[in-house]
């Protein structure tokens, strides 16, 4: 363990030693509960209760550094849940402990110690379902990094495009594209490292609370853009620059105090704070809420947009009302992956390991890993402007990289020996 006194004589401690101190107060908690408290921890099998003899020698009541076990008599077996603290095991599932007709608890052959059966709390096929899931969603953040780096690079080349609204376009690309590099990140380095979730490491609880950061920004910067499109359409008089400095202090800063508001409430909840904070908390709320008032008011946004689309594009005597039509709703299928609301074609998640639920699994990890090409595509690679400005530059380099008949010199080769016979 590694101590380090600073100038002011104050102890700091370690991440490693805080580690192994919020192991030790676990350990000691669920010691007190197994020897101190009155609680039941484990039964009998049912098949076991008319082998046994009562009045026979008994096994102790025991803790086996994962569970505690009640005392049993000789020749029995008894289960209890599989704990839930343990990364991989299924908390429905049973594990088993036999106590030996001479009264001791059954030990390894190999190990020669008092074994606990908890082979049967790891469902393999529901562990490599998980690790396909797992996959998805490293590939399809892999491929919207992909395109949201791509995009960001078109907007930025391009001067042309230059603007409010793109601006807020690049914004909200670097949120969603940090968003996704992290969870790739918290998909290999932790997700898949039981050792790192079980010794609850200092940094994979900050690397929890970055990617929620992040992962706030994405849904206010999705805010800040329907909010600019509700302004462009309904309110008239409104400098760019002004406007633009309020998104940015609301996209980057309110995610920030909502965040801290958040990871303060749960560390100091000592429930809450194992794992590598992988477990759920009512302190999540804090993020829930302010997410789900942003979708809401961007739906409200998307509602009124629409409705001043469909005036704006009322149809002229030479058009036909059905083309106003189409228009108003491409616009509006254009914005409904930009304000999330994709998320409502699955709002009920069904029992767990029922066919149900393996569909909606892979359907939630397709829409939630590729939200960010969805956007890339239609907000920069389908983006009327963007294409313009990509073939005028296409047709620049080909005019000249263009042969000039019987010379064999380029279109850019002659304008290079014009300029020097003029010099």
């Amino acid at each position: 363990m590694e101590e380090m006194e600073n100038q002011t004589g104050t102890v700091e401690v370690s991440s490693s030693e805080k580690s192994l101190n919020a192991r030790l107060r676990l350990l000691d908690k669920l010691i007190k509960q197994c020897f101190l408290g009155n609680a039941t921890h484990s039964k009998i099998l049912d098949s076991d209760e008319t082998k046994y003899q009562k009045d026979g020698p008994w096994c102790p009541r025991t803790f086996d550094g994962f569970a505690c076990w009640d005392a049993m008599p000789g020749g029995s077996t008894s289960k209890q849940f599989c704990p839930e603290f343990i990364v991989g095991f299924d908390p429905r599932r049973y594990a088993y402990k036999k106590c030996n007709e001479n009264g001791t608890w059954f030990h390894h052959p190999e190990t020669h110690r008092p074994w606990s059966n908890y082979t049967t709390c790891v469902d393999f096929e529901d562990l490599s379902f998980r690790n396909i899931i797992n996959n998805i969603y490293i590939g399809g953040y892999s491929i919207s990094v992909a395109a949201l780096l791509l995009s960001i690079i078109i907007f930025v080349y391009f001067r042309s495009l230059q603007c409010t609204r793109i601006r807020i376009h690049i914004h909200l690309f670097i949120s969603f594209a940090l968003n996704n590099i992290l969870w790739i990140v918290w998909y290999k380095a932790v997700v898949n490292r039981v050792s790192v979730v079980q010794n609850n490491e200092i940094w994979c609880q900050i690397l929890h609370i970055i990617t929620n950061y992040f992962m706030v920004t994405s849904y206010i910067w999705m805010f800040c853009e329907g909010l600019h499109l509700h302004i462009a359409l309904v309110v008239v008089f409104v400098k760019d620059d002004v406007a633009m400095r309020w998104f940015v202090a609301m996209g980057w800063g309110l995610p920030l105090i909502i965040i801290m508001i958040y990871s303060f409430i749960r560390y100091h909840t000592y429930e809450d704070t194992e794992r590598c904070w992988m477990d759920q908390s009512d302190a999540f709320w804090i993020i829930i809420v302010p997410v789900l008032m942003s979708l809401v008011a961007s739906f409200v946004f998307l509602v009124n947009v629409v409705r001043v689309l469909l005036t704006k594009l009322h149809p002229a005597p030479n058009q036909h009302a059905s083309l106003a039509a189409r228009k108003a709703t491409r616009a509006a299928l254009i914005l409904i992956p930009l304000f999330g609301l994709h998320f409502v074609l699955i709002p009920l998640r069904p029992p767990s390991g029922t066919q149900g639920e393996i569909i909606y699994q892979v359907i939630s990890a397709l829409l939630t890993s590729l939200q960010g090409l969805c956007v890339a595509i239609l907000f920069c690679f389908t983006n009327h402007d963007v294409m313009t400005a990509t073939k005028a530059v296409l047709t620049r380099i080909l005019r000249s990289n263009d042969v000039i008949v019987m010379t064999g010199i380029t279109g850019g080769e002659s304008m290079v020996n014009t300029r020097e016979n003029i010099v």
